[in-house]
């Protein structure tokens, strides 16, 4: 554990359970972990107590990739904790594969078809997940190469891995996406739990990490504490991505997220925080001002590197000290980019393009 980890709570210590198994966080308020192949190799999701027009049954918040691995934890789910009773939404914070990949399959009951549950989602992550998971696949390779290139990855072999990957990656994960949803939007309150005993979770919508970024807080009642499932927007031991990628080549998203990130300084600070990686904590308003201190410190670094023309490829291994697979190279070139863009859109940095093609950044003249 780092410096800025003991500077959190984790009241359940290092009580998990993998592969479909929950811990009960709250009553009615469960806590699952599943597996994702990556280097990043779990996520949170969150299962609720619900009653929906006098219906017993579970509010999902959030759910996997679409992997058989996935699908198995999940069915192990219905055979033991559902008990017969039918999951009855479910709630995707966001668009990315581990958050939204499972979406289709679960709203249509599982492999068994036991129930049908709407999906519910802001517009944007909606509409982002359609699209990506409908996208043509060798277009969306070439365009992911076409970006890397511009920022300085010249190597064909790794534009040709990046080529391949973005071809079938998101569709791979997430093969469908329903055909319909509930839109939620930024304020609104959904009331979950069984009749008499409903919890009003307050939608908070954040910007940066992805287009409509939804997460929800329970204030604290009833000598319980006051919940915040975050997402991705607030996480314990590792710093929220935040990048440029080709679908918004131009996109400026890191003040976005850090001007989200303010919003959660008005909630309660004693409120137990349950993010989609690493373990539920107390310390939301630690977390934001070391969100705040760590992207304040990588602009500086950045601002300092770029005395001379750098393109993102070379800011990369500044803020990225160790090695990379593909996967994690994709997401570290967006958000080099994205620390590079903030300081473009600010005039602290001048960018150009040479004639090989390539934008390359560098401290701006003072007027």
């Amino acid at each position: 554990m780092n410096e800025l980890e003991r500077q959190l709570h984790y009241p359940l210590a290092d009580r998990l359970r993998e592969g479909g198994g929950t811990i009960e966080l709250a009553p009615g308020v469960r806590w699952v972990r599943m597996a994702l192949p990556f280097a990043l190799d779990h996520i949170n999701l969150w299962l609720l107590d619900d009653e929906i027009d006098g219906v017993q049954g579970f509010t999902a918040i959030d759910c996997g990739i679409a992997s058989d691995a996935t699908r198995a934890a999940w069915e192990r789910l219905f055979d033991t904790v559902f008990a017969g009773r039918p999951l009855l939404r479910v709630i995707a914070t966001h668009f990315h594969p581990d958050h939204l990949g499972c979406a289709a399959w679960l709203a249509a009951g599982g492999d068994k078809r036991r129930f049908s549950a709407p999906l519910w989602m802001t517009l944007g992550e909606y509409a982002f997940g359609k699209f990506l998971s409908a996208a043509h696949g060798e277009e969306r390779g070439a365009a992911a190469a076409d970006h890397f290139r511009a920022h300085g990855v010249t190597d064909e072999q790794t534009l040709d891995k990046v080529r391949a990957r973005a071809a079938v990656h998101y569709p791979s994960l997430v093969p469908a996406v329903p055909e319909s949803f509930r839109r939620i939007m930024d304020g609104d309150e959904i009331a979950i739990g069984p009749h008499g005993a409903k919890r009003i979770f307050r939608v908070i919508v954040g910007y940066g990490h992805a287009p409509e970024h939804a997460s929800l807080y329970c204030e604290a009642a009833g000598g319980e504490s006051a919940l915040l499932v975050s997402g991705d927007m607030v996480l314990p031991r590792i710093s929220t991505n935040v990048s440029v990628f080709e679908i918004e080549p131009e996109a400026n998203p890191l003040p976005r997220y850090l001007r989200s990130l303010d919003h959660y300084l008005m909630l309660s600070a004693d409120t137990l925080v349950l993010p989609s990686h690493g373990k539920p904590f107390v310390g939301l308003h630690k977390i934001v001002a070391q969100q705040h201190a760590h992207h304040a410190a990588r602009l500086a670094e950045v601002l300092a590197a770029c005395e001379q023309p750098r393109s993102a490829a070379e800011i990369l291994p500044l803020l990225f000290r160790r090695e990379l697979d593909l996967h994690q190279t994709t997401f570290a070139l967006g958000e080099s980019l994205a620390h590079l863009h903030a300081l473009w859109f600010e005039g602290r940095l001048a960018r150009t393009r040479g004639a090989d093609g390539v934008y390359r950044f560098q401290r701006a003249a003072r007027p």
